[in-house]
């Protein structure tokens, strides 16, 4: 037992400082609903638009394009259509108004949505693109976007290519992102749950908690009173 208890010390000792990390990051993300987290409360309900009947879908597009997808949705109280091509490439065309609006959603367009779709959407303090293949750290998905940047600090990244949303990230988000990068020990790509460090250290640390839990049954001698 007295072994066992200089164990229990030692591993104490090692496992102590990433058990406080664990302790503070997951009490930190509890302290708030993940549905704020994600920022759901900051986008606003939007009435459901079905494209009226009779809209005809006329591709302005040679016969030659090697379409091999087609969507179509109302943007505001316009039809559109957005074709996607073999190469990825993507274009947009207005229903509405039989025109083509570009392969990719302009600055102005995005910001537009933003303000129609976000409370406080219309306090944009720095507009950024941002290409598939270098996604900023705090979206870190391989979609084309614009990064609507607002007073507030909340980031909205809306997509170049189809004018979608794709995410929100509020201040509040960014923090609790860094804390689950520290829960999980990887800071870096903060998406790797299973990598020898942490496996280590939960190992060491149930080690320590089972020498723990065995050492409250050990008997202590009474002290015979002088």
């Amino acid at each position: 037992m007295r072994t066992l208890a200089k164990w229990h010390i030692w591993l104490g000792w090692l496992i102590g400082v990433p058990i406080l990390i664990w302790l503070a990051s997951g009490l930190f993300m509890v302290a708030r609903p993940i549905e704020e987290v994600r920022g759901n409360h900051l986008r606003k309900e939007m009435p459901e638009r079905t494209i009226p009947a009779g809209t005809q879908l006329i591709p302005m597009i040679g016969p030659e394009a090697n379409v091999v997808e087609v969507t179509q949705r109302m943007d505001g109280d316009e039809a559109i259509a957005i074709f996607r091509f073999a190469d990825g490439t993507r274009s947009r065309y207005s229903l509405t108004r039989s025109a083509s609006l570009g392969e990719v959603l302009t600055s102005v367009d995005a910001e537009r949505i933003v303000a129609e779709r976000i409370v406080g959407g219309d306090r944009v303090v720095r507009t950024d693109a941002f290409p598939a293949d270098e996604p900023p750290s705090d979206f870190r998905r391989p979609i084309a976007v614009w990064r609507i940047a607002l007073e507030d600090g909340t980031h909205v990244y809306v997509s170049r290519d189809t004018g979608e949303i794709e995410a929100v990230r509020t201040r509040w988000w960014r923090a609790f992102d860094f804390m689950w990068g520290l829960h999980i020990m990887d800071l870096q790509t903060r998406e790797d749950t299973s990598h020898p460090t942490l496996i280590l250290f939960a190992a060491i640390s149930l080690i320590g908690a089972l020498m723990g839990f065995v050492l409250l049954f050990r008997r202590r001698k009474r002290r015979v009173p002088a």
